[in-house]
This record gives structure tokens, sequence and C-alpha cells, in this order.
């Protein structure tokens, strides 16, 4: 019986080409692209979960409460908060700190490089993090101070290929020297906390011990088996009185400890400095119904098409039942011609897959592999896309034509092929709006996206390189007299040094007490030090007062933005002073200009009060550049670097490109995106072309009657059009509101956003009609001045 079906299926994909084919490559698109997307989840979805403690492990953040201030929250938490989980707690079996580097040079013989992703943490570390040691033992690595453990691209990097690290040594920019005592595999990509070495805490000077005042280090903790977090998280929040009371209560400041299971950082996480790029779970929400509509589409596509041709199939049905076929019988024939025709496009889309994952990995910024495809999660994933295909795009078409009286079907009766007409156009509508749906959103994204590259941040970042003197050396004369030879170069517009810059998340959040109306009040306040030419070099306005002018402002300097004057409600605030809480030394610094807001941080975060001191020597320098000829005037910086500093590597980035990484996971997940979208269009496109051509040829001779009877073409165009120009409109009835809903929810999610406007749904709606009326009209045209004699011959 099998065999019969299957020849049967054969004959009728070899009798009707045209549509088999368009069924085909409609369903090969869906599949294809639906399966790239699926793998981008699944790849979202196992974050972490490579670690076997994985279930067990939480992280411990930070809620911080200012008073009158929005609540701040923190991926990092004081020094001592691990062992006093341990101790404390009988649910903890294991915590474990961590805390970065930033950038370092590390130098071994003549090599030099700037290192990132070295974390100082705990020798327990592997019992919490298991890794897998190619050298040393995981009990002792990082015991002793300066003992430090590399992952192999490190360690290979240093000390070449197959040659033994472990007992060898590596010097860091502040020459202090480190033994290499273990090398580890690579931590995996589908990490939040990536590292590229570990350096032994022990390493850290004996006064963090007790420091429960500077939140600046990463906390997990490792439960015992069936602890439950949400029991667990209730226990901690008497720590704040335990620990913290004594030294935040007196200045109106709450702290609370949240446990986050590491298995939802990526997806979940809303706090601050976070280590790793993360995920959102919306998009994982958004592509799973954008790989879900991909395929409905494709099964939609196969129903019209199936549907609107069964006047041509009408009595082959009519004389199987005649003959004895069983309804049943009937619609196994159709569900397994469904089935091969996913079956046949399930093939080329393995084929397609092959060549198209090293794009779709660039676009994404993933490492899918596609042997990904042979594992048996995937192949059983790809088994109940062809039976989720299958017999979706063939149970209504099946149980349609097996319907069909054999009476009527032999007298000719199904011959206009209309049956069901209602439900075709209810497809083609949900198709319509689909499509209209995501190309909304993709416009919507686009918008959002470049708003956020094009917005008026306060300051000027383009042609801005940034560049730093990361040393052991005292360098402050050296980069002073860098500064001042750059400043001659005549495509050097102005150059600036500070310890921070737009972007770059290295500002200090301490604790002020700031003179107001009412008296002096504490306050934290983000803060950091530049010099005098930091306002000219990013084009930062001064708003009121003056700008730093050297020296002299090194202690008491002060420069303030906008924001801060409001929240202290200063009506004059040049003069205020701001000092550190409880100082009786005398010692206080007096705000000498207010600068204009400006974005600090990325547009995901609104504008806080900012403090910035006078420091005339920092490692960081910031030049502006003519935009003429910039690939020689970094050939120039370059040589003016390596005369001032022979010792150090020549590394530099471009603020403008610093700064819109940020929203990289955005533009990478706004690109996918945009893919999908227009794809979802050529699969409608497929349908809509089949569709159309049926039903010219169905009305072919009606079209000739009337063009004998002396019709234009102009005047038979319509006929075909408005119909279909009536479903796109109530598809527009369906998409706006629907897109409209889901795009506001997204925007929200920016403190800056562009707003909705009319305009991407005007467009959707115009291109879908442009599409649609463009593939009725050149199938209308055609028939229209086809010979009616052709159509006519057998009336």
């Amino acid at each position: 019986m099998i065999k019969n079906l299957l020849l049967v299926a054969l004959r009728n994909f070899k009798r009707d080409k045209w549509y088999s084919f368009l069924n085909i490559l409609g369903l090969t698109i869906g599949i294809t692209f639906s399966i790239l997307l699926i793998f981008y989840i699944r790849d979202e979805l196992s974050y972490d979960r490579y670690n076997v403690n994985a279930d067990r492990i939480v992280r411990i953040n930070a809620y911080i409460q200012e008073k009158d201030k929005p609540e701040m929250q923190w991926a990092s938490t004081p020094f001592p908060l691990g062992p006093a989980l341990k101790k404390d707690y009988p649910e903890v079996e294991e915590a474990v700190r961590f805390v970065g580097t930033g950038k370092v040079l590390m130098k071994q013989g003549t090599l030099r490089f700037y290192e990132d992703k070295i974390f100082i943490t705990d020798s327990n570390v592997f019992r919490v993090f298991p890794a897998v040691f190619i050298e040393g033992d995981p009990r002792t690595a990082l015991l002793e101070p300066k003992s430090l453990v590399l992952t192999r691209a490190l360690a290979e990097k240093y000390f070449g290929k197959s040659k033994s690290c472990v007992g060898k040594f590596i010097q860091n920019d502040k020459g202090e020297i480190y033994k290499v005592t273990g090398v580890v595999r690579d931590v995996p990509a589908h990490s939040h906390l990536i590292y590229r070495a570990l350096v032994s805490r022990s390493t850290l000077p004996p006064d963090f011990a007790n420091n429960w005042g500077s939140f600046n280090f990463y906390c997990y903790v490792l439960l015992r088996p069936h602890t439950n977090v949400a029991t667990f998280q209730q226990k901690l929040l008497p720590m704040y009185d335990r620990y913290l009371a004594s030294i935040f209560r007196q200045f109106n400041v709450a702290v609370k400890f949240v446990a986050q299971p590491i298995t939802s950082i990526h997806l979940h996480s809303t706090v601050s400095g976070e280590p790793e790029e993360l995920g959102s779970i919306s998009y994982i929400y958004i592509f799973s119904a954008v790989a879900l509509f991909m395929l409905l589409i494709a099964c939609i596509n196969y129903m019209n098409l199936t549907t609107a041709r069964s006047a041509r199939r009408a009595r082959e049905i009519g004389i199987r039942k005649v003959s004895g076929s069983t309804r049943r019988q009937l619609v196994a024939q159709f569900l397994a011609e469904s089935v091969l025709t996913t079956l046949f496009a399930l093939l080329l889309s393995i084929g397609l897959l092959a060549l198209l994952l090293p794009s779709f990995n660039s676009i994404a910024g993933k490492d899918i592999s596609f042997f990904t495809i042979a594992e048996p999660g995937t192949l059983g994933l790809l088994f109940g896309v062809v039976v989720f295909v299958g017999l979706v795009a063939g149970s209504y078409p099946a149980f349609y034509l097996a319907s069909f009286n054999p009476v009527g079907t032999l007298k000719g009766n199904l011959s206009k092929g209309s049956g069901h007409a209602i439900l075709r156009r209810s497809l083609v509508v949900l198709q319509f709006s689909i499509s209209m749906i995501m190309m909304i959103c993709t416009w919507v994204v686009y918008i959002q996206l470049r708003f956020l590259r094009n917005v008026d941040l306060g300051f000027n970042k383009e042609q801005v390189l940034l560049v730093n003197a990361y040393s052991d050396e005292d360098l402050r004369s050296r980069i002073t007299g860098f500064t001042d030879a750059a400043r001659k170069m005549p495509q050097v517009l102005s150059a600036a040094t500070a310890q921070n810059y737009p972007g770059s998340g290295n500002m200090n959040f301490n604790l002020f007490s700031v003179e107001t109306a009412n008296g002096y009040k504490d306050q934290g306040i983000s803060t950091y030090a530049v010099d005098e030419r930091y306002l000219e070099t990013l084009g930062i306005e001064l708003k009121q007062g003056r700008n730093f002018t050297g020296l002299s402002d090194t202690l008491h300097g002060a420069l303030v933005n906008e924001n801060l004057v409001k929240f202290f409600k200063w009506d004059n605030p040049v003069g205020k002073r701001i000092k550190f809480p409880g100082d009786t030394s005398g010692r206080y610094l007096q705000v000498a200009g207010v600068i204009k807001d400006f974005n600090q941080q990325s547009l995901y975060n609104p504008i806080t009060p900012l403090l910035i001191t006078y420091s005339p020597h920092n490692y960081g320098m910031l030049l502006k550049l003519s935009p003429q000829n910039i690939t020689g005037s970094i050939a120039g910086i370059r040589q003016l670097w390596q005369n001032s500093f022979p010792n150090l590597p020549f590394a530099y980035t471009f603020l403008d490109q610093d700064f819109d990484s940020q929203y990289a996971a955005d533009q990478k997940r706004g690109k996918i995106f945009m893919v999908f979208s227009i794809l979802t269009i050529l699969i409608t496109c497929l349908g809509l072309l089949g569709l159309v051509a049926f039903t010219t040829q169905q009305r072919q001779k009606e079209i000739s009657i009337r063009k004998i009877l002396g019709a234009g073409t102009g005047t038979l165009v319509p006929l075909i059009t408005n119909g279909f120009m009536a479903l796109v409109g109530l598809s527009c009835l369906i998409a706006f509101p629907v897109a409209w809903l889901f795009m506001d929810k997204w925007l929200n999610v920016f403190p800056y956003n562009s707003g909705l406007t009319i305009f991407p749904f005007l467009l959707s709606a115009l291109s879908v009609l442009v599409i649609t009326m463009l593939t009725v009209i050149f199938h209308t045209v055609k028939a229209a001045l086809a010979n009616p004699v052709v159509s006519l011959r057998t009336e």
C-alpha cells in the first residue's frame, strides 16, 4: 500500500510540475530558515548549561536604593559577601568570587600584549565552575599568591603550541611576576562569564577582607542539592542589618541581595555590570514566532494551491470512490503526498543549510556547526518539522478532497474549482497579515537602531582616536610629552587625557556630602577625572562657569552636569562645595562649571548626576583627528607612540565604534529579523504567484468572452485585482493593531526611543499592496492578451 501511495504521489508531482515546484520551493525556504532560527534559539537557551553544577549555581546581585533616586541593580557585590554566606547559611556548599583586572599589559620574553578577561578568583573556583585541566592540579593551582591559570588559547599565544607552561612566568604592567600553575581548556562561548586567565585571590592585599563598602566582586554560590532558590533568597534579607546597615543606613541607603540562577543570566538579567554581552528572552519569543510563522505561511501556500487545484483531481477522486476507495484511503493518499513534498523540501533544506550557515553565523555572531544536524536531538527536531509541516499542510486538503461526492465530481460540478473560496481568501489574509506585521516590526527596529546611532548624545564621537598607556613605569612625563607633540600634528585637532570616556563604563561611584539649600546631603555620585582639554576634544558644551584651567584645579576644581544641578535643586551651582562624608580635614571640591548633559553610557540608560574632577596625567588619551586622510593620521600617531612609549604596543580604537558597540547585540538581532521578514514576504509571494496564476486560469474563458464582446485590457484587469486589493485592506485591519501593540511594548524598553509613527505602517501596507498588484496584474494582463479562440474552442 505504501508503495502505491508513493507512486501515485510521484505521478501527480510530474503531472503538475509548476505547482509542485512552487510548493517545494516555498516549503524549502520556510523549513531552511526556520531551522536556522531554531539553531539560534537553542544556542541562546544553552548558555551556562554545559556546567554540571548549572542547576545549583546562583549569582548574588546587589540592589541599592538611595532616597529619591531609582533603584540601582548591580551584578557585583562586596568582597566579604562570599565567606559570610558560607559561614551563615548551611544551604551554601561553596562560594566563589571574581573581580576583573581590566585591560592589562602582559609581558613574556619579547612578547607584549594588552589582555582583558583576566579575573582574580578564589582557589575553590574549580569546585563551582569545573574546568578540564590540560596541565596542573585544580585543587592547588590557585592557592599561592601570584599564581596564574591560563586557558589553552592564551598559553599558546605566549608559550607556543605543544610546550609545557606550568612553572613558567608572566609579568604584568605593574612589574608583578606571576607563576603559571595550570592550563585549562578554553571557556565555551555560550557562557555568561568568559575568562582567559585566572589569578589567585591570595594575591589581593589583606585590607579587602572586611570591606563591605566596595561593590566590585561577582559572587557565585553553589547551593546544596534540593535547595529552593526562592526560599534561599528570602533568607538573604537580614544580611543588610547584619553587615551593611552600620555603613549605609546613616546615608539613607538600603541594600538587598538577590540570588539569580546562572542559567537565567544571559537571557533574563537586567542588572548593570555584566561581564559579557547579554541576550534577550523577548527576542527568543520573537524569533520563535518568526520560525513558526515561516512554517505556517509555507503550509498555507500548500493548502491554498492544493485546494484551488481541487477541480483537476475531482474526477480522479470520484473514480477512486466508485472503484471502492474509502475516505480513509483517500486521506492517506493526500497526506502521503504532503509528507513526501515536505521530505523533498527537507532534503533541499539540508543542502541550503550547509551553504548558508557560515553567513548566518556571521550575521548572528554565532559559531553553530553544520554537524549539529547529525546530533540525535537535531535529527528528532528535523523529523518533527517534517511531521508538523506534512500534516498541517496536508490535513485540510486531504479531508476536503476526500469529502467530494463521487456523483457530483463525475458530472463535473466542481469543474470551476471554486470550492471553499472563503477559506482560501482567509488563508491569504492571514499570510498578508503576518507578512505585514513582520515588515512593520522590521521598519520600527531599523528606525530605532538608526535613532540610537544618530541621536544627539551631547558630545561629538566622530574621528576621536583612543589609546591607553598601561604600564608599570611612571609615564606621567611621557604622557604629557605625547599629547603635547600630538597637538602640534596638523591632522590632530585636539588631544586630551582622561580616566574615562563615554561608553567605557570605567566611572567610579562614590559617596559624597553635597552642599544644598538645607545643609549638606549625603549622596552617591558617578565620578572620574579628566584634564583641561577634555571638553574641547569631545565637543561638550559648557553651560555655566568655567572649564578647568590647569594645575590650580587639582585639589578643589570640579565640573558637574545639568542633571546633578537639577537633582540637588541648585539655583546658583557655581561655587557649591562637595566633600567626602565625615571628612574633618577641611578638604573639599568646589563647582567651577556646569556642563551640558551628555550620555556617558548607552541610550539604554538614562543620564544620571555626574561629577568630574581634574587630573593632568591620565593613562587614557583621546585624539580628535581631522576627517581627511585618517589612515595617514594613524600612521603618524603610531610613529609618535613608538618614540614616546617604545616598550608599549600601539593599540587604538575609535570612540564612535566603541560607543556603538554597546548596541552590537541589537544590531545583530535586527539584521536577523530583517532577513527573515524579507524571506517571509518571499514565501507569501510564491503562494500568491501560484494562486493568482490558478485564479486567472480558471477565469480564462470568462475573460475571453468579455474580450470578444469588446472589453479592453484596462477593463479586464480590475476583475481580478479588486478582490486581492480588498484582501490587502482586510490584512491591514488585522496587522496594524497587532504590530502597534508589540512595537510599543518593545520601544518602552529604551529610555530614549524614536517613538511610533504612521510611516512604518503605511510603507509596509503599500509594499504588500504593490507586490500583490504587480503579481496579479502580470497574470491578468497575460490572460487578457491571450488568443480567446484557444480557450473557447471546447465551448
